[in-house]
């Protein structure tokens, strides 16, 4: 268990390959050696005299799935936006493949290879299934749209994410359920090259089946290479599927380690007291301290 910092977890090893833009893999340069895909290295933000994020250092490694856990106000969507390229951090910087990165604004994130998928999804429910998820980088031929590619990218991109309850890739967004919503979402991560996906809420008002489904897409794109972070107060669905757990509290990282430092209790405290007594290391030594912490907002 460290604080302020990062620890890998236990992915297994076929983990270092990433999908190409058609939806297949290949080798993944970020996903070897000690440096993870991304670094956030002392981040802070401030909204005047606000202090939102403080010290945030944390490093999200390729391959693995990374939660990130909080209360309404410890500053999630804050230091996910800030991930995005929605907003500047104040303080500190992001560090992606060992280089130093300056992201100002949405399209730089996307260059980078990140990608947001937010609670909302931004999908057009009166398209279908391939226009969503090419929506905006279409397949043409002769000055027309090459439809027959377009379907067969689409097919092929959710066929590797193991993608199988879609009746038609024909059909419109907005006749899917939640989890096939959130499906088609990933996609287009998918085919954007995005080599960090993050989840916002991923789950939230699904049921158990949809949930499932969304679970194992999670799982998916781990297993294929991506680097996956995912902000959830589902702390069951977090122990299900995350790699490494970073708990913010009121602005700050509590503690942040791989996913066997930490029970669920643990995680509570953190999440409410930013510190626990709960911690173990596993290897018979006392119980790590989690950071200190002080006042910040945004949620």
């Amino acid at each position: 268990m460290v604080t302020n910092g990062s620890e890998d977890g236990t992915r297994p090893a076929d983990a270092g390959r990433v999908p190409s833009g058609s939806g297949s893999a290949s080798p993944g340069p970020a996903g070897n050696g000690d440096t993870p895909l991304l670094r956030l290295e002392n981040i802070g933000k401030s909204f005047g005299p606000v202090q939102a994020l403080s010290g945030i250092t944390l490093d999200i490694p390729a391959g693995k799935v990374t939660a990130l856990a909080g209360d309404n106000g410890a500053g999630k969507s804050t230091l996910i936006k800030c991930i995005a390229g929605i907003w500047q951090p104040t303080t500190g910087q992001l560090v992606w493949r060992g280089k130093p990165e300056h992201l100002h604004s949405p399209r730089d994130a996307t260059n980078l290879g990140i990608a947001t998928v937010y609670q909302d999804l931004a999908l057009a429910d009166n398209l279908d299934i391939v226009q969503n998820i090419l929506l905006g980088h279409e397949l043409t031929r002769f000055g027309l749209l090459d439809e027959i590619n377009m379907e067969l990218t689409a097919k092929k991109t959710l066929a590797d994410l193991r993608v199988t309850t879609v009746r038609s890739i024909r059909q419109p967004v907005g006749s899917l359920s939640g989890g096939q919503r959130q499906a088609v979402a990933v996609a287009k991560a998918v085919l954007l090259d995005a080599e960090l996906v993050i989840m916002d809420e991923p789950t939230a008002a699904l049921g158990v089946t949809q949930t499932e489904l969304v679970l194992s897409l999670i799982e998916r794109l781990a297993s294929l290479g991506h680097a996956v972070l995912v902000v959830s107060h589902n702390l069951t669905d977090v122990f299900r599927v995350a790699d490494r757990i970073a708990v913010l509290y009121l602005g700050r990282l509590a503690a942040v380690g791989p996913k066997a430092e930490f029970d669920t209790a643990s995680v509570v405290d953190l999440m409410t007291t930013g510190a626990s007594a709960r911690l173990h290391n596993g290897d018979g030594s006392e119980p790590a301290a989690s950071g200190n912490v002080s006042s910040g907002a945004e949620g």
